[in-house]
């Protein structure tokens, strides 16, 4: 049975995706009261639940087992799958040597957890994790950093999580929330004046390359679990955002 369309994976990529999950965890223990599934359904379960980020009652009847089995399935799993993917996630410093670099800012939204304030984005007028895509001109993805609250500006998130100073910010290009970190970025008007035909020329050749960055991020929403609300608990979202980057550098080691 192919699950490419349920997992965003194709059959060789989850047959290996298994394989790495075999070596890390003992899933039939021989004693006790046998799993209700084996490593490999196992496996698809958790990766579709992050691709697709399903309601748990559903995807157990998709795969005939109980929400129950789902739930400690993804529990289980989801940190496994970011531990043994950890090896295709690249370098930042590496993966942008040498290269033009496009940054850009986006949101994993998640539920508004009480006691929680620093998660609300007054940009995106929601609660989530703020992450900093990093991709080349031609819209691939070369480095996504680890979450930062989303009240964080794209600024300072381009700060804390250490970009500002791995890139070369005179070969990187932002759009109007990196202005003051270094980076190239169009001008910003100036109230009560108009820009000169040569500064708007100028942010108009910008966000025309920048186009190619938001194709990127577009690529990591397709992960649904980073685009719609989050709803496991909060302890376990940086485990979930690290198996998603994970599985996304998974699948370019294969082009």
């Amino acid at each position: 049975m192919r699950f490419h369309r349920t997992t965003g994976l194709d059959s060789e990529q989850l047959r290996d995706l298994v394989e790495l999950v075999r070596h890390r965890v003992t899933w039939s223990k021989g004693r006790g009261r046998p799993r209700a599934t084996g490593l490999f359904k196992a496996v698809v379960i958790a990766v579709a639940y992050l691709r697709q980020n399903i309601v748990q009652e559903v995807l157990g009847e998709y795969f005939e087992v109980s929400q129950s089995t789902v739930s400690r399935i993804i529990k289980d799993l989801t940190p496994v799958v970011a531990d043994v993917l950890n090896e295709f996630i690249p370098n930042a410093t590496e993966a942008t040597q040498g290269r033009v670099v496009l940054v850009d800012g986006t949101l994993v939204p998640c539920w508004s957890w009480a006691g929680h304030r620093e998660l609300y984005s007054g940009k995106h007028k929601t609660t989530g994790h703020s992450l900093q895509v990093l991709a080349n001109l031609g819209g691939d993805i070369v480095y996504i950093s680890q979450p930062q609250v989303g009240s964080m500006h794209d600024v300072e998130a381009f700060r804390q999580t250490g970009l500002a100073e791995i890139l070369d910010l005179s070969n990187t290009i932002g759009d109007k929330g990196y202005i003051g970190v270094g980076v190239d970025t169009p001008t910003k008007k100036p109230i009560g004046y108009e820009l000169a035909e040569s500064q708007k020329k100028e942010n108009s050749s910008i966000n025309s390359l920048r186009a190619a960055v938001e194709r990127a991020i577009a690529h990591v929403k397709n992960w649904r679990v980073l685009h719609t609300d989050y709803r496991r608990p909060l302890r376990t979202v940086a485990d979930t955002i690290d198996a998603v980057v994970g599985l996304i550098f998974f699948k370019l080691a294969y082009e």
